[in-house]
This record gives C-alpha cells, structure tokens and sequence, in this order.
C-alpha cells in the first residue's frame, strides 16, 4: 500500500506533519479529515527509492535499537500491527516514520512481517529477515526479536572496536606523513637554495634529499592520479568474479592480516548462524544464508561447498573440516554441538572466542604496531634533519 507524507491543520489551528498509508491520495484526505484535520498536502512518497531497493541503510545501532523497542512492545501483548504503528508514533524523523509506517500497512493488507521487510533489503537484510521468519513460523517473535537486536548489538560493539584499535596507529601515520611532506617541500628546498651559491661537494645523503624533494615538489602531484587509479583497477577487479575470487584468497594468505580478517569472517559466520538454528530455520538454508553474510568471495565459496556435503548426508562439523579455512574452532564446537543436540548455543559459544582471540590479536598487533610507526617515521625525520645539517658541520670544520 502506498506510504503518503501529509501536512494538515488541527482544530486548533496548529500545523501537523507526518505519514500515513492509504490506497490513494484521495483516500490519504479522508482520513485526515476522519481525524479532524484539515489536510494542505498530501505527497506520495518516492516510489523510485523502493525501485532502487527500498529505504536507505539505517546505522546499525538504530536498527538493534528499533528490533529491541518491537520486540518489548510484542512482549508485552501487542500485536503486531499496534506496536508498529507505537514505533512509528515514535520514530526519530520522517523517514524511519515513513518506513514503519508503510510495513504497519503491509502487515494490515495481510503480509507476514518477515515479507514486509524484504521490500527493504537495504535496511533489513537476508539474516535479519530469515529470522524474522522463523520468529513468525515458530509463535516466538518477540523472544526470537530479542536475541536478534542482542547479535547485532554485540556485532556492532565489535566493529566499534575494532575500528577504536585501528584508529591511533591511522592518526599517527597520517601525522607522520603530513610532516615529512612539509620538511620536503618547504624545508629541504630553503636549504637547497642556502648552499646553491657554494662550490663544495655536498654530502651523498643531502644530495640524495634534495632530489627526492626536488621530484617531488615537481612532480609529486602525479601521486593523487596514480591513487586514484589504482583503487579504481581494484573496484574494477573486485567486480570480476574470477579476479575478486584470486584477490580474497591472496587476502587470506598475508601472514598477521589475513589470519585476523579470517577469523572475524568465521566469527560472523558461526554468529549468524548460531542465531539462525536457535531461531528455528533449517540447517541447510541457515547456512546458505550465513555464508552471504560473508564479505571474502574465498570464504564463501568454502561454505557452499560445505554446504553441499551437508545437502549430501555430511554432519556439519564434517563437511565445515574439509575446508581448511574453516576448520579449527568452529568445526570442534559444531561437532560437539552436533553430538549434544545443542548446536545453536556451541556455535555461539565458537563466534564469542573467535571474537574475543582476534581482539587479542589486533591488540597485539595495534600495539606492536605504534612503536614501530613512530620508529619508522623517526626515522625518516631523522634522516632529512641530517641530510641538512651535514653541510653545516662540514661549514663549520672548514672554518676552524
């Protein structure tokens, strides 16, 4: 059913904004004015956006946070039509009001929850709404609703981490580099132009310092070109499925990073999964959903072909240890959960210590890493300072 922005005046004169969902605009009007207002505009609301995919990406902190408010309010004994038309009442501004507002009327119209959403793949995507639809098979959506804001809140502290570690070692790095680029642009040439007048030969390292800062004062505008051409050849090769294929798994081989983005990957893995199963989904379309989760085309094909053994009779943990990238961790607690009924909380309990040890690994490695920049850095520094003073210290020994 069409969503319609309106603006109206009420009894008393005051100007009222907001959405509603009607069949047309005339009958957008006729309840308005069924509610005692006096409609001024009425505007269908861009069918383009859902054309392109729906509403755009919400934060991932307001989507946890709008699944925990749903699930409270289907808790408490609403049903499902008032509790959205509760969160929509509520929404923090008119698009998130537009968005509720128009699953609030798929729901009426008669669609299950889990369809509504899929109308907006950018906002709700296909693990969120294959929970949602097991939530709505099995009775238990709220519940069902409540473990899931938990797995995306959970996700989304990690990434916040993650980027926390990240963050001193970037800021020092680009600290480090706008100060050598000064010293080399601005410094080095005042010097150059102090000893160009002197007949003496100039020490090999300042020699070598004035032509690095010579090419670059000249032609190190050519760096911003060649940058941006070459991260756009990386966007064009990551659209070439065999390219994209070679590159994740050149990815996965580099010693200390790529360990680390596999087992984030696998951790992500073995968390949507666990979420999935305890949710009530079938194992094989669980894992088929799990593995588009993945963002290394690598990984995601050792899943489906896991997926496949498992489609063929395979236990899961059986199938998940012929792919070397997936064996380890996540292959013990799938077997152990296989053997004691409980898969779902195993594979849990897999993508908790999988986060948490590569935490542990990016801390170590954050932490090795700023004393190495700043040596590194110091070093440069410390070789343009010498390549400077070098002629002055051969100045002064002439003197004397």
């Amino acid at each position: 059913m069409p969503t319609f922005r309106y603006q109206a005046l009420d009894a008393h004169g005051r100007r009222q904004r907001g959405t509603l969902a009607a069949e047309h605009a005339r009958a957008a009007r006729a309840q308005l004015r069924a509610q005692g207002l006096v409609p001024l505009q009425v505007t269908a609301l861009d069918e383009a956006a859902a054309a392109r995919g729906g509403a755009r990406r919400w934060p991932a902190a307001r989507l946890a946070t709008w699944t925990r408010q749903l699930a409270a309010l289907l808790d408490s004994g609403l049903p499902l039509e008032r509790a959205l038309a509760e969160l929509a009442r509520e929404a923090d501004d008119a698009t998130q009001q537009a968005l509720v507002t128009e699953l609030r009327a798929e729901v009426n119209a008669g669609s299950t929850l889990a369809a509504a959403l899929a109308r907006h793949p950018r906002v709700f995507d296909a693990p969120y709404r294959a929970v949602v639809a097991a939530g709505e098979a099995s009775g238990r959506l709220g519940t069902v609703l409540q473990r899931l804001a938990d797995e995306r809140e959970a996700a989304e502290a990690l990434r916040q981490r993650i980027l926390s570690a990240l963050l001193y070692p970037a800021i020092v790095t680009a600290f480090a580099l706008a100060i050598v680029v000064f010293l080399m642009t601005y410094v080095v040439p005042q010097v150059a132009q102090a000893f160009a007048s002197g007949k003496r030969a100039l020490p090999t390292l300042t020699l070598l310092v004035l032509q690095a800062s010579a090419w670059l004062r000249g032609w190190g505008w050519t760096l911003l070109p060649l940058l941006a051409a070459g991260v756009a050849a990386w966007r064009l090769a990551r659209r070439r499925p065999a390219a994209r294929l070679a590159l994740d798994r050149a990815w996965l081989r580099l010693p200390l990073l790529g360990r680390l983005a596999r087992q984030l990957d696998v951790a992500r893995l073995a968390a949507t999964l666990a979420l999935l199963v305890q949710a009530g989904v079938p194992l094989l379309r669980a894992l088929a959903t799990a593995a588009d989760t993945l963002r290394n085309t690598a990984l995601q094909r050792d899943v489906h072909e896991a997926l496949a053994l498992v489609r063929e009779g395979a236990p899961l943990a059986a199938a998940l240890a012929t792919r070397p990238a997936l064996a380890g961790l996540l292959v013990t607690f799938a077997r152990l959960g296989e053997q004691t009924g409980q898969l779902g909380s195993m594979l849990q309990r897999a993508a908790q210590q999988l986060a948490d040890d590569a935490q542990r690994r990016l801390l170590r490695l954050t932490t090795w890493l700023e004393p190495l920049l700043i040596i590194a850095m110091g070093g440069v520094v410390l070789l343009i300072v010498l390549a400077v003073m070098l002629p002055i210290i051969q100045l002064n020994q002439l003197v004397r």
